[in-house]
């Protein structure tokens, strides 16, 4: 969340109904009003901030309720059942690439494969959906690795201050260069594996502390899909 002038944006929404009552009451707490929530990775939770005004991309929205970001709720609602929320929330106001003024603030729209990213110049900061120093990460195979290294070394060029993820506590450049070459590592490992049990098996051993085990075990199964 982002506070300024009084004014609150809220990045993403929580999926569980108990965090998203406790956010409201958070939120409530700060005495601030609320002038959008833009949604991109996680459309889940339509329950959260009811009535607010929901922004998105296209694509974005597509993601979520029909593309992979549905199929991820879905099952996430089949695996937590009655404390998930599985409502998908719907978008009032659609974004386009680039520059957009939310809760007095400037933010940069950056398309990606699957929904966007959030620039946000006044601190040199970007929001992405995933990163994460010693965390695994989802990875669609190998022609993903090239496309997430690239993006990855777009960031260093911009050298920012902070990089916020969904799935991570924030961090600084340093978490850029980390996994560009944990991406080389793992597509390395992945040409000398036959299935996705070995190739979680030789990650694991390269990356004994590394969270996110089940992010590697969807890596694996996508780079042996076809197999």
């Amino acid at each position: 969340m982002f506070e300024k002038n009084g004014k609150l944006a809220v990045i993403e929404s929580p999926t569980f109904y108990d965090n998203n009552k406790e956010l409201e009451e958070y939120i409530k707490s700060l005495d601030v009003s609320i002038d959008g929530i833009l949604l991109s990775y996680h459309m889940s939770g339509a329950t959260f901030l009811d009535g607010k005004r929901k922004l998105a991309t296209h694509k974005a929205d597509e993601y979520g309720h029909i593309g992979g970001g549905k199929s991820l709720i879905e099952g996430f609602a089949k695996t937590f059942g009655e404390i998930f929320d599985g409502s998908i929330h719907n978008i009032t106001d659609y974004m386009d690439e680039g520059e957009i003024t939310i809760a007095d603030i400037k933010l940069n729209i950056i398309p990606t494969t699957d929904a966007y990213d959030i620039e946000i110049p006044e601190i040199n900061s970007i929001y992405t959906h995933m990163l994460g120093s010693n965390c695994h990460s989802i990875v669609a195979g190998a022609s993903h690795v090239s496309a997430m290294i690239e993006t990855l070394k777009g960031y260093l060029k911009k050298n920012y201050n902070l990089i916020l993820t969904s799935h991570y506590i924030p961090e600084g450049i340093d978490a850029v260069n980390a996994k560009i070459e944990y991406l080389k590592t793992l597509l390395n490992i992945a040409s000398t594996c036959k299935s996705a049990g070995e190739m979680i098996e030789k990650v694991s051993k390269e990356y004994p502390n590394y969270s996110g085990a089940n992010y590697l075990e969807m890596t694996a199964n996508f780079f042996f899909s076809k197999n």
